[in-house]
């Protein structure tokens, strides 16, 4: 293949969804969080942390300055959360039966128990590791991770709402297949 057709090869994998199962048992693990301080409102089901904040649900590890955390009534968790200033919220997920762990961060981060999602907005980062190597790494403004599906999308252009915005583009480095560490 010349470099133009990788390059071209690469950009067109960076606009389709791309395969990425996250760990599956990580769905009916209990979730531990710490910080610096917890409101917990019982009444409606709701508990907001703040002050270095980190959550862990089996290989799902989130990280950010403030989550808030809701339960719907069939016991679902519903996250959303925040960054220090300046900075951007963090998760880590392993992937099922390889030794890889995807990555990512956002100005937001929201977890959809239910639909065991993760949709990580603005200034939004997603990257591969396969073993301790950093393979792929992809940008843009709103990266959706579906657990259920086993696909990622990136959208250069549009918020978290929906609306377009101007200039926004996905940008992608994507590493070839090394089927021996994808196995171990």
């Amino acid at each position: 293949m010349t470099p133009f057709v990788s390059l071209l090869f690469a950009l067109l994998l960076a606009f389709v969804p791309v395969a990425a199962s996250a760990e599956k048992a990580d769905r009916d693990k209990p979730m531990n969080i710490e910080a610096d301080n917890l409101l917990h409102d019982e009444l409606k089901q709701v508990s907001v942390f703040t002050g270095h904040v980190s959550l862990t649900k089996g290989t799902m590890v989130m990280r950010g300055d403030r989550i808030e955390i809701r339960t719907d009534a069939d016991g679902y968790q519903f996250g959303i959360i925040l960054p220090e200033p300046n900075k951007r919220a963090f998760f880590r997920q392993k992937r099922e039966g390889l030794n890889e762990f995807m990555e990512g961060e956002g100005l937001r981060i929201e977890y959809d128990g239910k639909a065991d999602r993760v949709r990580l907005i603005d200034n939004a980062e997603v990257r591969r590791y396969r073993g301790s190597v950093l393979s792929d790494q992809m940008t843009g403004k709103l990266i959706t991770y579906e657990n259920l599906t086993d696909v990622f999308t990136i959208d250069g252009q549009r918020n978290a709402d929906g609306t377009k915005t101007s200039g926004g583009r996905v940008r992608a480095t994507l590493a070839p297949r090394n089927t021996t560490l994808d196995k171990k």
